[in-house]
């Protein structure tokens, strides 16, 4: 698998700091954030409101290879899915309430995240 370059890495870690402000200043604790399984990684777990909430963060500068949310198909859903399974057992007591999110940051001609739209529930069928 290629890496990504260092400023892509930058601004991968710029968009997932943007998304978990953006997160608290709505009400919402971070739990963890690059938590990691043998399925793969989630970008960030929050709490907050009643739930559980498992984010997947993407950025684009621009449209040209399509929005943020397009780039997480249904290899990439059952991947999240499986991974947030993993933590949810390894959780204590009864399992909360739960769900996948998708963050779509928009990043400016430098890489520096501008905006973002959240889509709930992505993980469901």
């Amino acid at each position: 698998m290629k890496r990504p370059s260092r400023s892509r890495q930058a601004s991968g870690r710029a968009a997932e700091a943007f998304v978990a402000a953006a997160l608290e200043a709505q009400g919402y604790c971070i739990r963890a954030r690059n938590w990691r399984s043998p399925f793969g990684e989630i970008d960030l777990i929050a709490e907050g409101h009643g739930w559980l909430v498992f984010v997947e963060v993407r950025a684009r500068r621009g449209d040209r290879f399509g929005a943020p949310e397009e780039s997480v198909g249904p290899r990439k859903r059952q991947r999240l899915l499986q991974t947030a399974l993993a933590y949810l057992a390894g959780l204590e007591g009864p399992e909360p309430a739960w769900r996948i999110d998708l963050a779509a940051v928009t990043l400016d001609a430098r890489g520096r995240p501008v905006a973002v739209a959240f889509f709930e529930n992505i993980g469901e069928a």
